[in-house]
């Protein structure tokens, strides 16, 4: 007989988990937190962060850390090792006999972690945080060759979803996105979520916060993520340059990523290197400062499924100008708490920056607005509806039946 008002026993595996800073990343360690949190039972299946095998105990959530390596081209980031991963994620399925698998893409932990849970008999969601644009600079794809590789990362992206009980994506976009590459069966849109209790309004702050990453008092853009190829800050970098004559104005960085030096050199170039400050890696536990220090966020890059970041600014009350491109469209609503402008044209963005800067009053309402979109994405609300999916799974008969498996303490 199921049992549903029992905690959940979940497991989580995924091919990236901090310290990996990106945002499928920090949304895998938000969900098995918040799950924990929630008093179920959370083991997390995840690459080593420094190669060696190991368990930990991190709160109330157990880390499995498979041996790993360092993935080619991307120092930051380490994949675990083919070798042996199958049996040791088999090892993980028997002991803890979870009721639900969740995994966080196709990749090779991922993908093996959905065939061993499978076998195993056991309910498997997947929620889908791939685009083959944010693989291009780091895989150094040519660009004639880029079209034909993503053609081909999404064939095996779809195959692999269609072994799943149930498929989710961060955005209806990002669901509309995987349809079109030819995923026939349903797809559930659950937003990563915010934590609204951590990212709030600071305008009392903003002193503080500008003296803290040693800013000066002048109008500040911020743009939070990594400083790579698909984001496009050099349009960013563009449009301050178009500002400035009119405003005294400055852009924060916070981040890393393989283009910095040419940011950096472009910066340079257009005379603005004073104005732009990188402030490199922020931990996870600075970044409402980051934003507390600023007038408004924006974002050009073209490869977002919805962009945690621009919902944490969101949420602190920032205005947003955002390229109009893949979800962000979702967290924008034109003239209400923001602005869209075409991807890459930064003379456009410059524009956008300069409606948003040029009155406090008006930037105020923005921000407000802001915020009460953010509120829509209540992580607390994705948890709710994860919940439902994981019981509903547990329940369904997919799988074993609950008679048929070996209960776990």
């Amino acid at each position: 007989m199921a049992q549903p008002n029992r905690p959940l026993r979940v497991l989580i595996a995924s091919d990236t988990y901090p310290p990996d800073v990106n945002g499928a990343g920090y949304f895998t360690f938000r969900l098995a937190e918040g799950l924990a949190g929630r008093g179920h039972r959370v083991h997390v299946v995840c690459p080593s962060e420094g190669g060696e095998p190991h368990v930990t105990v991190n709160g109330n959530v157990t880390e499995h850390r498979l041996r790993s390596a360092p993935i080619p081209f991307q120092s930051a980031m380490r994949a675990a090792v083919p070798l042996g991963m199958g049996g040791h994620i088999a090892r993980v399925l028997r002991r803890l006999d979870p009721d639900v698998l969740h995994v966080q893409s196709h990749f090779p932990l991922s993908r093996s972690a959905l065939r061993r849970g499978r076998a195993e008999g056991v309910p498997v969601v997947l929620t889908n945080h791939f685009m083959p644009d944010n693989l291009y600079a780091h895989a150094r794809v040519p660009r004639p060759m880029q079209h034909a590789a993503g053609s081909l990362a999404w064939r095996d992206m779809v195959r692999v979803a269609g072994e799943a009980d149930h498929v989710t994506t961060p955005t209806p976009r990002a669901a509309e996105l995987l349809r079109e590459r030819g995923f026939a069966r349903e797809i559930e849109a659950i937003s990563c979520g915010i934590d609204l209790d951590r990212f709030h309004p600071r305008a009392g702050d903003r002193a503080a916060a500008r003296d803290r990453f040693g800013l000066p008092e002048r109008d500040t853009v911020v743009f939070v993520g990594r400083l790579d190829e698909e984001k496009r800050i050099d349009d960013t970098i563009r449009a301050l340059a178009m500002i400035v004559p009119e405003r005294d104005a400055q852009l924060v960085l916070a981040g890393t990523g393989q283009r910095e030096a040419e940011l950096r050199a472009i910066a340079a170039r257009l005379g603005v290197a004073d104005r732009v400050f990188f402030l490199g890696f922020v931990p996870d536990e600075d970044l409402p400062m980051v934003y507390a220090a600023a007038d408004v966020f924006a974002i050009a890059s073209v490869a977002e499924l919805q962009s945690i970041a621009t919902l944490e600014a969101m949420s602190t009350g920032l205005p947003v100008v955002a390229a109009d491109a893949m979800a962000l469209p979702h967290l924008v609503e034109e003239g209400r708490n923001g602005f869209l402008f075409p991807p890459g044209d930064h003379v456009r963005l410059a524009d956008r920056l300069l409606s948003v800067l040029g009155s406090e009053g008006r930037r105020g309402e923005l921000g407000r607005a802001s915020r009460e979109i953010a509120q829509e994405h209540d992580h607390h609300r994705s948890l709710d509806r994860f919940e439902a999916v994981y019981t509903r799974l547990r329940g369904s008969g997919q799988g074993r039946s609950a008679s048929e498996r070996v209960m776990v303490a």
